[in-house]
């Protein structure tokens, strides 16, 4: 065996004798947060070493191995988890080891590219404007976690964390342990247990033991192209969600140390450079598209000049606050990311993102019905599935005359156009009153009236 591949034999055999005690001490379920980094493989290459070492009588509670996907993941990496998290589940299943491998999904309507194209939230921003974590990796994390404990009654949450990664790990990692117990309560779940078996093995042997067996993983899949995609990068990986529910304390990148590849978080998104560095240059094209996204964020000609709920706001400085990306805005961002998706091949927005994108366009004015359709027609030179059941509110000669009739009264042409979308869409409802109520509601907006006396 070469020096590459020479690692502390007793030191995993110990930590194998450990998970295995845990495992045959109760039958409560196991659950892994796998990102396909180096500590989540560690800590499943292990998993599959033990299981392999009992009974398959004895293999008498499953383990849940969960993969994240935000449907922002660098698509090298993205490739490297789904190809991997299947063969883990294929490989179990074929030698009846009782390990899932699952993945996850945000809801569409907490999509990325809901929020930003369809209702036009400004992209995150350091340092404390993230609502991207809880709704790409929370809250679908959560959903997960419910639903076993549901079924099973509780469960215990295995976390690849290790002490020599960092001195703030060591700490975290110390700060919740308790002398002569392997398990310990989980901070936000009362019916989760978290145990930790790899604290202790540190950093040097990470590598040495999963490169072992020509660095072939017990599924089957190759560690060497892991190993690659490490190189070069000082980052260590992200603390999975599953050990951290509080969205405020979760790093950038979530459970994955590769993060997104359009975070407008960081200022230069390292990950994805050193990936181009490396070769990859069919990533370009998505690390421009990520520059300019961080590019038009303040930019004042692409957002409105108050809230989405109409209210405006002052800054420390005495000027008004941004709001909302403005719709034709939108329009431009999904315009790029379909020629981005065309150009590099990648997929980069669904189809259940478009249809909710639409209804919330249609829900701010967009009289024509058609503007994602035919945008996305434009493009891509396909149709969408329900293209043809889109007609316009009103024809262009009509939408002309409202906007002028608009103009001279100093009217707001879109909250009209608002206005009239919601009296078609609601026209069969017999009691008229929650449509007065929902004219009221949009022409009371406060930016309509702030240069009139008239807030309310």
């Amino acid at each position: 065996m070469s020096n590459m591949c020479s690692f502390n034999i007793n030191l995993f055999h110990n930590v194998l004798e450990e998970m295995k005690l845990v495992y045959l001490h109760d039958k409560r379920p196991w659950m892994i947060g796998y990102s396909g980094g180096k500590d989540s493989t560690l800590l499943v290459t292990l998993c599959f070493e033990m299981m392999q070492r009992i009974p398959e009588e004895r293999r008498w509670k499953p383990i849940f191995v969960v993969s994240s996907d935000t449907g922002l993941e660098n698509p090298v990496v993205a490739n490297y988890m789904h190809s991997s998290n299947k063969a883990i589940g294929a490989y179990s299943k074929e030698h009846h080891l009782n390990i899932y491998s699952e993945i996850i999904y945000p809801k569409p309507e907490e999509s990325f590219w809901t929020l930003v194209i369809g209702k036009g939230y400004p992209t995150p921003e350091p340092p404390g404007f993230r609502w991207c974590t809880e709704r790409l990796k929370i809250h679908p994390m959560n959903r997960f976690v419910n639903e076993i404990i549901q079924k099973y009654g509780e469960v215990i949450i295995l976390l690849g964390v290790r002490k020599g990664e960092s001195g703030t790990r060591k700490r975290n990692i110390e700060s919740r342990e308790i002398e002569g117990k392997l398990l310990q309560h989980h901070e936000d779940i009362p019916e989760a247990w978290v145990f930790n078996p790899l604290t202790e093995i540190p950093n040097s042997e990470v590598w040495f033991y999963l490169l072992k067996n020509n660095g072939k993983t017990p599924w089957g899949t190759s560690v060497n192209q892991l190993y690659a995609m490490y190189q070069g990068e000082s980052l260590t990986e992200e603390a999975s969600v599953l050990g951290q529910l509080d969205y405020s304390k979760i790093p950038v990148t979530g459970n994955s140390r590769f993060g997104c590849w359009c975070c407008t978080i960081v200022k230069e998104d390292k990950s994805l450079q050193n990936f181009i560095h490396k070769g990859s240059n069919e990533l370009i094209p998505l690390r421009d598209f990520r520059n300019w996204l961080v590019s038009i964020r303040q930019d004042p000609s692409y957002r409105e000049s108050h809230r989405a709920n109409g209210k405006v706001y002052q800054k420390s400085d005495g000027s008004l606050g941004l709001g909302p990306f403005k719709l034709e805005a939108r329009e431009e961002i999904l315009r790029r990311l379909l020629l981005l998706e065309k150009r590099t091949g990648f997929s980069l927005v669904s189809i259940e993102e478009l249809q909710l994108i639409e209804k919330y366009w249609e829900a701010e004015g967009d009289f024509s019905r058609r503007r994602l359709v035919d945008l996305y027609a434009q493009i891509t030179g396909k149709k969408l599935p329900w293209d043809e059941s889109k007609t316009a509110l009103l024809s262009q000669e009509t939408a002309k005359e409202i906007k002028n009739l608009c103009s001279k009264d100093s009217l707001p042409f879109p909250e009209i156009m608002q206005c009239l979308d919601y009296i078609d869409k609601n026209k069969t409802v017999r009691r008229g009153e929650n449509i007065r109520n929902k004219i009221k509601q949009i022409l009371s907006k406060e930016y309509l009236h702030l240069n009139k006396g008239d807030n309310k």
